[in-house]
């Protein structure tokens, strides 16, 4: 089968592999989409590891598949799995976590000692035309829930998990700072848990459009407008509960992450970002939460799925290009490098 696998920095190819073979308690994916993540961008400018290190939960060295956001069909089954029937459509949950760990025994399995991904530790991933994984990290999407949309479930996942950390109540209000894919999301996933104003800031002109389109109340150019200033005169002196940074732009955002804050609010760091000079006095004096949040675990994935599925989250238009494997990494990978505001998600069709 085909399958593009990252063998260096800047170095991904399309290999000709065999199909991999099932094993107790796993399944094979056909898979019909797969999208490319901010993290998929990283990992092959810079690969952090040598490619022949071995990820002590799946055990395989490199190069790996690449690809984590990904949905297909279920082609075979092991003799030991009973609840998920052949032909089935389903999303990948791919995080990888050894189960033993106290973190992951305390159902903090984003937060394993030894955590990995599906697509970066090895099991196969996205961006081939089968994977077999662990019966456990597949979810059955439901009839009115395409695979292709399916294939955005892993990010706005990111977003739902993000959200939850704050513990939003119905009707309290929000700032999102950064509208890529996740920032969207983010704006997605507070409506759909009940946010009731929601203000992105975003610097890109098309990138507000879709804030807008996907019902954000307010939408503020930071590079011209005063965002705490725009948020202050929108709450009436007030300030927001919640606020998200998704941008990963440093300082200014760090910035406006806080400074949108009402006393005793809630701010939640989402995307990497350089290192920034923080007072920890601003905490004591306004009593505001400064968290972060990781990936997602316990019910996060069905969550989401549900929230498609009865229409509280509709997905669909943050897909601006669907590509085959084979232009994956000129159309996909280097265009989201070269040109990275052209476009929100990139879907790959294996």
């Amino acid at each position: 089968m085909r399958a593009l696998r990252l063998h260096g920095p800047r170095d991904l190819r399309l290999d000709d592999i065999p199909e991999p073979p099932l094993r107790p308690g796993t399944v094979k994916v056909k898979v019909e989409w797969a999208g490319i993540c901010g993290s998929d961008l990283h990992f092959y400018k810079a690969l952090p590891y040598p490619v022949e290190y071995e990820h002590p939960v799946t055990g395989e060295p490199g190069p790996h598949t690449i690809g984590h956001e990904f949905s297909g069909r279920v082609t075979e089954i092991a003799d030991d799995v009973t609840d998920i029937p052949v032909g089935a459509p389903v999303v990948v949950e791919p995080t990888i976590f050894d189960g033993t760990c106290p973190a992951c025994l305390r159902g903090e399995t984003n937060l394993c000692e030894n955590s990995g991904f599906v697509g970066i530790n090895g099991w196969g991933g996205g961006m081939s035309e089968y994977a077999v994984l662990p019966a456990g990290r597949i979810h059955l999407l439901p009839e009115n829930v395409s695979t292709e949309t399916g294939a955005l479930i892993e990010p706005l996942t990111v977003a739902w998990h993000a959200v939850r950390r704050t513990d939003l109540q119905p009707g309290e209000t929000a700032v999102v700072v950064g509208a890529g894919p996740i920032g969207l999301g983010l704006l997605m996933a507070a409506k759909a848990q009940g946010a009731g104003t929601v203000i992105v800031s975003e610097p890109n002109k098309a990138r507000r459009e879709a804030a807008t389109e996907y019902g954000a109340d307010l939408v503020v150019d930071p590079l011209s407008e005063d965002l705490p200033e725009r948020v202050r005169e929108a709450t009436g002196g007030r300030g927001v509960d919640t606020s998200f940074e998704a941008s990963g732009a440093g300082k200014p955002a760090v910035d406006s992450l806080i400074g949108v804050l009402r006393k005793g609010g809630r701010a939640v760091t989402v995307a990497p970002c350089h290192p920034v000079e923080f007072s920890p006095t601003t905490l004591l004096t306004t009593e505001i939460v400064y968290t972060g949040s990781l990936a997602y675990n316990g019910d996060d994935f069905p969550q989401v799925i549900a929230a498609v599925a009865d229409g509280r989250i509709d997905p669909d238009a943050l897909v601006s290009s669907r590509i085959p494997l084979e232009s994956a990494v000129r159309d996909g990978f280097d265009a989201l490098i070269e040109a990275p505001d052209q476009h929100v998600k990139i879907l790959v069709h294996p």
